[in-house]
């Protein structure tokens, strides 16, 4: 049994849906001493014709916030699985995939890399076009500096590889899937991002998401998220979403959106600013009620998202309306 809080606490759910959950080891990664698994979950409808969704987090060893939601929600799913027949029906018509630790290393060491000083973030082939900032938006430099991107030309960290094998066999195959990967730390509002971070051109999708963004708040009119391209804060070397989003496009009849939940964790720093004195506490919420208040409201975001990705042919524009939320939405974040 792992010393790691959030590993114990993903085992004791696999236990708890050991007769619903797919269970794989996708890789198992070395800090010091210690060798931590990196679970990748599967429930649902396995066949490849129908919509899927990904649940990701902890790339960031750091970020321990987005594990715990991802656990949080998890849970919920498989204690209402005994009893909600909506939810039973819904699994017959779409699949849910989660890697929810996927650099046990970095959260073990209390360190943004993984263990071996690479930003998962920073560590996939693909390079930024212009107005990149310096260390933040990746470098080669060291391993010491935050923000490494990994030797060049190397492959992929093992922790983005299984990342990667988990998107290309669970969901670019599929009609319609979603991917939300979970962070903290930039903001005093929640965020969810969607490619590019190398460049800031419009993304072929970028109707879709629009789209996603008004029936969510449509849906629940009081949310407190806001909807941008990440190259709006600021650009990047070696984004993960970004490779897997132009790897999507070689399908065309096929729609993958990948989307970064950011939770703005100097929201939280605010109004507690003692933890400023704490790596942990820039990333995370420290006091009791706060976190159970923000795991309850992402959440709401989550099952939003499962349910949406269910329902995908009910609100997918097509033809001349979704052209003109195309241009609507590049009129919006690419227009002076």
């Amino acid at each position: 049994m792992s010393t790691l809080p959030e590993l114990r606490k993903l085992e004791r759910i696999l236990e708890l849906g050991r007769d619903q959950l797919e269970v794989e080891v996708a890789c198992e990664v070395n800090a010091g001493k210690k060798c931590f698994p990196v679970y990748r979950l599967a429930m649902g409808n396995p066949d490849p014709k129908l919509p899927a969704i990904g649940f990701f987090g902890g790339i960031h060893g750091l970020e321990r916030i987005g594990t715990q939601v991802l656990l949080y929600f998890l849970q919920s799913l498989l204690t209402r699985l005994a009893w909600d027949k909506s939810l039973q029906h819904l699994l017959q018509n779409v699949r849910l995939v989660f890697m929810p630790l996927i650099n046990p290393g970095g959260m073990w060491q209390s360190t943004r890399s993984n263990p071996q000083g690479v930003d998962l973030m920073r560590n996939a082939p693909i390079e930024a076009t212009s107005g990149v900032p310096f260390l933040l938006g990746g470098h080669r430099i060291s391993p010491l500096l935050p923000w490494y991107r990994g030797v060049a030309g190397a492959e992929m960290e093992s922790e983005n590889q299984a990342l990667c094998r988990a998107v290309t066999e669970e969901l670019l195959g599929r009609p319609f899937s979603i991917a939300v990967d979970c962070h903290s730390g930039f903001g005093l509002r929640d965020r969810v991002w969607f490619p590019h971070a190398y460049c800031a051109h419009p993304i072929d999708h970028l109707a879709d998401i629009v789209t996603l963004e008004e029936l969510f708040q449509q849906t629940h009119p009081n949310n407190r998220y806001l909807f941008e391209p990440q190259s709006v804060q600021y650009r990047t070397h070696g984004d993960v979403w970004d490779y897997l989003y132009l790897q999507a496009l070689r399908d065309k009849n096929k729609i993958f959106l990948p989307l970064t939940l950011e939770m703005g964790s100097w929201l939280w720093v605010k109004k507690n600013p003692r933890q400023l004195f704490s790596r942990q506490g820039i990333f995370n919420p420290s006091v009791e009620h706060r976190l159970h208040r923000v795991l309850r409201r992402h959440a709401i975001w989550l099952d939003f998202l499962m349910r949406a990705a269910g329902g995908h042919d009910s609100w997918l524009l097509k033809g001349p309306k979704r052209l003109r939320m195309q241009e609507r939405a590049v009129a919006r974040w690419y227009r002076p």
